[in-house]
């Protein structure tokens, strides 16, 4: 749903400008580096880039899913990483604070996530629970007024960065399944966090992710989410549906920049006295990269249209970041076959985004998780 076109349209204009005049020349200085430079930092503040999804009342943009979808698309065009950097505080970092959050939790975190003075984390998986979520060994035992937390989350996107966590933990021991998880507010000073080294990665230099230890972090009660125990998993379920939608509309746009670059490319090649783009065999994984972005678009645009609606988007949303993120990494690789050895080379920068989207199959639910929730939706339906 998008609610005034013309406000949209200038928001897009401006975010096509920043990417295309700031971030795009900065990206190999970010993959050297390993760093995003301060002023762009800023810059992605000034722009309101932190605050898409934060509803206008706590000083945010408040976009819509399809709105959000067209930004995403932009912001694809150039290095996932500058995206990752606010993409955890407008998705599943602040998110379960906007769904679930009590009206004191809301006004006292929401304003500062959506300047960008806070930097949120959504921290969930840990070295024994992934995929299977619902598994998780962080304990949160209720003493007094406070919950006193014990475990380790791993590969936490802005865990280095982060000045809140958005902490799944376990409050019912005896409940071994997902009634037993709720969800938190935690800040980073609070005694008993300690941040691990950043971790070392194949890709998505410039997005830092790390392990987050508690170790007896006393956490006030009324840090828990909506105030009530047992609610954390469909928390997480609902902010991940909704970020699947955005992450498959981060490989679609990523997709359109790498198969943009593969075109020029083979336009200005020669071989056999002609442009690769002549031939045939090259005019094939052209022509079957830009039919699967297309139809990855359609697919990501319409789950985005469905959620604003009001319908249940579960099934969409996991095939649409399946089908988004598969075909991203199959655009990756053709580019790569493209450019040919100059692809295999990092001053030409595929073989960077080569790199980069591989992660898109993993996080936000593996392309396994998506095949259980799409088969399991299947059944369920067929049999009523």
């Amino acid at each position: 749903m998008i609610r005034d076109p013309d406000t949209l349209a200038q928001l897009l204009d401006s975010v096509n400008r920043f990417v295309r005049e700031r971030l795009v020349p900065a990206e190999a200085e970010v993959a050297e580096t390993d760093e995003i430079p301060p002023a762009l930092v800023q810059e992605m503040k000034a722009l309101g880039l932190f605050g898409l999804t934060v509803p206008e009342e706590y000083g945010g943009l408040g976009l819509t899913m399809e709105e959000e979808t067209e930004v995403m698309l932009a912001m694809g065009q150039t290095s996932p990483c500058f995206r990752s950097l606010f993409g955890t505080t407008v998705g599943i970092g602040s998110q379960g604070i906007v769904f679930d959050g009590t009206a004191e939790q809301k006004a006292r975190y929401l304003p500062s996530l959506a300047t960008g003075e806070l930097i949120a984390s959504f921290a969930l998986t840990e070295p024994e629970a992934g995929s299977d979520a619902a598994s998780l060994r962080t304990t949160a035992i209720r003493d007094g007024d406070h919950y006193v937390v014990n475990g380790t989350k791993r590969y936490i996107t802005n865990a280095p960065h982060a000045g809140l966590f958005t902490l799944m933990a376990r409050t019912d021991p005896a409940d071994k399944g997902a009634g037993g998880v709720s969800a938190f507010i935690v800040e980073r000073g609070t005694p008993g966090i300690t941040i691990g080294k950043p971790d070392r990665k194949m890709g998505h230099r410039g997005a830092h992710t790390a392990d987050v230890i508690f170790d007896n972090c006393r956490v006030p009660a009324g840090q828990l989410i909506g105030g009530r125990e047992g609610q954390g998993f469909k928390t997480a379920m609902k902010v991940l549906e909704k970020g699947r939608i955005h992450i498959a509309a981060i490989c679609v746009g990523v997709a359109e920049r790498m198969l943009r670059d593969a075109l020029a490319y083979a336009m200005d090649r020669r071989q056999f006295g002609q442009p690769i783009a002549d031939l045939q065999l090259v005019q094939a994984m052209l022509a079957d990269s830009q039919a699967e972005v297309y139809a990855a678009r359609c697919m990501v645009l319409d789950a985005a249209r469905r959620r604003d609606d009001g319908r249940p988007v579960a099934v969409e949303a996991s095939c649409a970041k399946m089908f988004a993120s598969e075909m991203c990494g199959r655009v990756a690789d053709r580019a790569v076959q493209i450019f040919g050895g100059a692809g295999y080379m990092a001053e030409y920068g595929i073989e960077r985004f080569y790199r980069d989207v591989r992660l898109f199959r993993i996080y936000e639910g593996t392309t396994q998780i998506q095949q259980m929730v799409i088969a399991r939706n299947m059944v369920r339906q067929a049999a009523r």
